[in-house]
């Protein structure tokens, strides 16, 4: 799940697009054979035990390790610039673990759309949820962690969620995508990302809205803020929609327990202090907040992102 950066951007589609959800015959036609085979495989995974599933996962990884170059490139030099306290070989032990975890990430999404909620419940550890509770709008801070895809599907055990969302341009994809999620959540209004209008007024009807906003869109949707000591592009639509929408802005992080088979679940408090009416001050709260949940379990991070592909006039790529 994904949003749009710009407050201000024109809506696409004034309310849910439920048009998405028909079936048309036309999705039989050959040419979308191998999109129904692809989704269909994915359901093979989900019938295993979920040791094997992580199990497989991990080997996943391990190979995308060896070759997915541009990948291992992009996240490499993400683990240089925010961790430049470990040593090279720290910071390659590190890096083999993430790719590990985007592996098992991968093998999640099998689960996300086919475990049955009864087997799913058993894996979740619960924390915060109190945070939820709220007559107001609540913006769910959501962020990428290798979880990302599976905490949507957790969410919807205890809540339900509206999220604006990246289009596929697969018609066929799009058509399941979304059925999968209505098919667990079926009161969630799923909006194009750049519904904005639509966003507003799931909040100021008191709906809890899936935000992440841990990427670069780009400079002119965002100010250079630190995050990892790093000015990187971060988007201030996370205190204008607080404002704009009346609502609180709840964190929500998922991850991996090692200790046990599962995942702990945890919402966090409130971050009171937004909007403040600074957007550069709330935008560096947000940013000082993600940097702490993930300095805690940095190998489940999804560092394979140019966090950092915008840069202030005059300083170089970091990825070329």
């Amino acid at each position: 799940m994904t949003q749009n950066s710009d407050l201000n951007s024109k809506s696409d589609s004034p309310k849910d697009a439920r048009a998405d959800d028909v079936f048309l015959w036309a999705y039989l036609h050959p040419r979308y054979w191998l999109t129904w085979l692809g989704v269909g495989l994915t359901w093979i995974p989900s019938l295993l035990p979920y040791s094997w599933i992580v199990a497989i996962g991990k080997v996943l990884g391990q190979a995308s390790y060896y070759l997915a170059d541009d990948r291992v490139h992009v996240t490499r030099v993400n683990l240089e610039k925010c961790f430049p306290e470990l040593n090279n070989r720290e910071r390659k032990q590190l890096l083999k673990k993430n790719f590990e975890s985007v592996g098992v990430g991968i093998m999640e999404i099998t689960m996300a759309w086919w475990w049955p909620t009864s087997r799913l419940e058993k894996l979740v550890h619960y924390k915060g949820l109190e945070h939820l509770n709220s007559e107001s709008g609540t913006i769910l801070m959501v962020m990428h962690f290798t979880t990302i895809e599976l905490a949507g599907r957790m969410v919807t055990l205890r809540h339900s969620v509206d999220a604006s969302y990246r289009e596929h341009k697969n018609p066929v994809f799009e058509y399941i995508q979304r059925s999968m999620r209505h098919r667990f959540d079926p009161g969630s209004q799923l909006l194009h990302r750049r519904d904005m209008r639509g966003t507003m007024r799931s909040l100021r009807n008191g709906r809890i809205v899936w935000f992440s906003p841990d990427q670069d869109y780009g400079a002119r949707h965002g100010i250079f803020v630190p995050f990892f000591n790093i000015p990187a592009t971060t988007i201030t639509s996370t205190s204008r929609l607080a404002k704009a929408g009346k609502a609180k802005v709840v964190p929500l992080v998922v991850t991996r327990l090692s200790d046990n088979p599962g995942y702990e679940f945890r919402v966090y408090p409130p971050l009171e202090t937004i909007p403040s009416g600074d957007d550069y001050e709330d935008a560096l709260v947000v940013n000082q907040f993600i940097e702490a949940r993930i300095r805690e379990h940095p190998e489940q991070y999804m560092w394979l992102h140019r966090r950092f592909k915008s840069r202030p006039e005059g300083e170089k790529d970091f990825y070329k």
